[in-house]
């Protein structure tokens, strides 16, 4: 029979999903976190469905201590079954009656004895088939597969049941499941209890049937000190005293996915309001705070009341709340009725944070929210679809902040969107959009720029050609061909935006007639608009641009003629910002994949020379800062004339905006001013250099200075480590010393991004050392990282091998580990080191973690490999030099 059993329990190992012959229907949870000792204890008793035979059940459950004899499973009767015994209870009654009635006495007793046994023995079987427990035989916790496996003797009887047990667990420090986050009050440093279940963590704080598609109902009760506040979904219906323990009980939820419960115990402070619906609203944060999150709080009454009419159908629940969370590992998340943010993502101070940190705030709130509906109340069936999820309420962010803040044209902002979802799909070790998940340790890694941004620029594509599919051979930033098509819907426009023509290319090739796009049958007419020699007489207005407003998620290569026309429809202001953009990204991409010369990018940058849009000059002082690099390493005879060119293209912008904010600005030109000052500090701008230096000392004297209002200090920050060595040390303790006196995490997140710019590679050391010291929370990390110098290059490489364990110890196996290695990997550019980092990682990495570290590796050899192209470039130097040191 052991073996028997044994056996059986194997066929439930290494599946991707749970058995469905037993399904949960409500769950009754009591938990009580112990905050001192950092862990809980908790029961659950759920509600279950069995609807085929078995001797099983199987549910998710990792890192818990289950206690075997506090699990059970009872029967739960129907209404026919309840109204069948009590029907047999009355017919029993009156059998007794009947016999106490009957005339012979003796006769009657005997029978009386006789039949009143076999009735009585009729009823306890029946009340103890009412009240009977069964106890599994073995409990086995499948750690690989983090599944619960319940085996009985016998089988459990079809229909509705009771699943009864209790566990215990650890709070943990990894920012998932049931975890522990600090904060400090009156000097004193606490802690909180926080979850974070999305995708597969709901298992790590009570055994559940973890899935999406699994939904229930959950009646919650805590069990807290109780001088601290309680928070979970739904509203509190109940708190009663014991001493210094209070319980506080929650109104029952309607049904939902195990990874939207949400679970809080801390001490907050918190701002309140109604929309216009009377949905109570509050935003909660550390006491002393709430200043800093009017800005949500506005936002999010305004975007509820929105999205009621959007989606015409009101929010679900009584409630939302809003709360900061200081020790969080992703931005948000969306909790039905209890949405969870990372610090940075929900305050905003008026006086310390920047127009960019306000913009997030906004972001992330509609993206949230707009989860309410589009996740949490219609729900994705599987991890597969989770591009759904994640695209929509991408793309409809952008709609709602369109709608509260329209100057900020967040539309044409979205093309960064587009373009992160462009290069991670420009990579073989890429994933389509619907991928399949074999276990749960590979759902992590496809919460990327695929899922979100290529989702949501996918979305916006078919809102822009409604029910359209998608064919061009795919694009792969390596410059191989990939083997996909699709259908592609094509936009164009001829000369101006008059002239436009949508079609569907259907085929891996199609021609279009130039009579059909211009209108017209004149031949001569028709001729002009065809490239070739002699019909240049007026190219700014004969340019073709396909892909109007970059609306489609496709790639674009003009040939030399067609691209030098574009240059002079740029410079003649014939182009909109998005197609300023779409063109300049698109050309970036080819010429990453060698189908484009440097030499020929560089010429199309020197027409943005007059550029004032912030999302066009954004991309552009990216792509600046990431040729820089790359020429260092595959011309460095010519990196100071690169620069230099960098430089120029940068200081007409620059000179327009200056270092001061003017009265009534632009928010985007107060993002403007500080990525364009920053980017002038890393290519050696002396001016800038001095300037920046100048105004952070005024503000390390004085907090307060206008000399350095937020917008700005990241540009100063990283201009004091250009000047920073190991014998001149005084900007990087200053730094430090900010750090340390600042309780604004956008102030620390800034600061961090900016010690590992320095050249030096010992400061780049030690900078990234008190990255892993206790200074720092986990969550920040990776901004540290983002920011390495090139000289800091190989150092970081050496820190991250030589801190492995510690590391991988501390953070686990989740984003956090995975950003941090492409953060540091993917900037090398030899294939030597594409092997060296991937003999490091193949006995350290499982495969099922090893999508982003292969997407890593795979950039390194497309670096490489563009290094290589751009050596063999004859003219390059020429053509730098003189756009270095232009004689006009």
């Amino acid at each position: 029979m052991a073996e028997t059993k044994n056996a059986e329990l194997q066929q439930f190992k290494g599946q991707p999903r749970l058995p469905k012959f037993v399904v949960p229907k409500r769950y009754d949870l009591k938990l009580r976190p112990d905050l001192s000792a950092c862990k809980f204890t908790g029961t659950v008793n759920i509600d279950v469905d069995v609807t085929a035979k078995t001797r099983f059940i199987v549910l998710n459950a990792a890192d818990l201590s289950i206690n075997g004899g506090s699990v059970w499973f009872k029967t739960q009767q129907s209404h026919k079954a309840r109204t069948e015994e009590k029907t047999l209870f009355i017919a029993f009654v009156l059998a007794l009656i009947c016999l106490l009635l009957r005339e012979e006495i003796d006769m009657m007793m005997m029978t009386m004895m006789s039949s009143t046994t076999m009735l009585m023995m009729m009823m306890m079987c029946f009340l103890r088939r009412r009240r009977e427990v069964y106890r599994p035989s073995e409990v086995v916790l499948v750690e690989e597969d983090e599944i619960l496996v319940l085996a009985f003797d016998g089988f459990l009887p079809i229909g509705k049941g009771i699943l009864g047990i209790g566990f215990s667990g650890t709070l943990n420090d990894k920012m998932k499941g049931f975890y522990r986050s600090t904060y400090e009050h009156d000097g004193e440093k606490k802690n909180m209890a926080v979850t974070q279940f999305e995708p597969v963590d709901a298992r790590r704080c009570f055994p559940c049937w973890d899935e999406p598609a699994v939904k229930a109902t959950f009646k919650i009760t805590l069990a807290v000190p109780s001088e601290l506040m309680a928070l979970s979904n739904m509203p509190v219906i109940q708190e009663k005293l014991h001493g210094k323990l209070k319980t506080v009980s929650f109104q029952e939820s309607p049904i939902m996915s195990t990874y939207l419960v949400a679970i809080i115990v801390g001490l907050f402070d918190y701002i309140e309001g109604l929309t216009l619906n009377g949905t109570k609203v509050r935003v909660y944060c550390q006491i002393g705070k709430t200043n800093q999150g009017k800005f949500a709080f506005d936002v999010a009454v305004r975007t509820l009341d929105l999205y009621e009419s959007y989606f015409s159908m009101p929010y679900s629940l009584p409630k939302l709340d809003m709360i900061a969370i200081p020790d969080f590992a992703y931005g948000a998340m969306e909790n039905y009725g209890l949405v969870t943010y990372r610090e940075t993502a929900l305050l905003y101070d008026d006086q310390h944070s920047a127009a960019a940190n306000k913009q997030r705030v906004a972001i992330v709130v509609t993206h949230e929210l707009a989860h309410q509906w589009f996740g949490n109340l219609v729900t994705m069936e599987w991890w597969t679809h989770l591009w759904l999820n994640e695209g929509f309420a991408t793309w409809v962010s952008h709609l709602a902040t369109d709608c509260l803040f329209p100057e900020w044209k967040i539309w044409t902002q979205f093309l960064d969107q587009t373009t992160e979802g462009l290069r991670l799909d420009g990579l073989a070790e890429s994933h389509p959009i619907e991928v399949e998940i074999n276990h749960a340790h590979e759902i992590d890694e496809i919460f990327d720029a695929i899922s979100y941004k290529k989702g949501a620029s996918l979305i916006r594509m078919l809102q822009n050609y409604l029910g359209a599919e998608c064919f061009q051979s795919q694009f792969l930033s390596s410059g191989l061909l990939g083997d996909g098509q699709w259908i592609v819907p094509i936009t164009l426009c001829c000369g101006s935006y008059d002239t436009c023509k949508n079609f569907l290319l259907q085929t891996k090739s199609d021609r279009l007639e130039i009579s059909e796009l211009v209108g017209s049958s004149n031949e001569s007419l028709t001729e002009e608009w065809n490239p070739g020699e002699g019909n240049e007489k007026n190219p700014e207005r004969f340019w073709y641009k396909i892909n109007i407003d970059q609306t489609g998620f496709y790639r674009v290569k003009y040939d030399d003629q067609l691209a030098a026309r574009l240059r002079y429809a740029i410079r003649a202001s014939c182009l909109s910002a998005t197609d300023r953009f779409g063109i300049l990204d698109d050309s970036y991409a080819l010429c990453m994949a060698c189908k484009q010369t440097l030499s020929s990018l560089l010429s199309l940058m020197d027409a943005y020379r007059e550029e004032l849009d912030y999302t066009v000059l954004s991309c552009l002082i990216t792509i600046c800062s990431e040729i820089a690099k790359i020429a260092a390493d595959a011309t460095p005879e010519s990196s100071d004339d690169i620069k230099q060119f960098f430089i120029h293209l940068l200081q007409f912008s620059a000179g327009k905006l200056g270092w001061q904010p003017n009265s009534g600005e632009s928010h985007l030109d107060a993002m403007l001013r500080g990525e364009l000052l920053t980017a002038l500090a890393l290519f050696g701008h002396d001016i800038t250099q001095t300037e920046a230096v100048r105004r952070f000392y005024a503000f390390v004297d004085d907090r307060n200075t206008s000399l350095l209002p937020a917008d700005t200090r990241k540009a100063a920050y990283v201009a004091v480590m250009q000047t920073v060595t190991t014998s001149n040390r005084s900007g990087y303790e200053c730094l430090r010393k900010v750090y340390r006196e600042t309780d604004l995490s956008q102030e620390k997140v800034r600061i961090l991004s900016s010690l590992a710019s320095c050249p030096d590679p010992d400061i780049v050391l030690e900078a990234l050392n008190f990255l892993l010291s206790s200074e720092v929370r986990s969550q920040d990390v990776i901004y540290g990282l983002a920011g390495i110098s090139r000289e800091g290059r190989e150092i970081a490489w050496r820190w991250l091998k030589d801190n492995w364990e510690h590391i991988s110890k501390t953070w686990g196996s989740g984003i956090l580990i995975t950003r941090s290695i492409s953060a540091i990997v993917s900037p090398f550019c030899s294939d030597d080191k594409a092997d060296e980092v991937e003999e490091f990682f193949a006995r350290r990495i499982k495969p099922s973690r090893g999508r982003t570290l292969k997407q890593s590796i795979e950039r390194v050899r497309i670096n490489a490999k563009w290094v290589q192209s751009i050596k063999s470039e004859k003219h390059l130097g020429e053509v730098v030099k003189e756009l270095a040191h232009p004689k006009y």
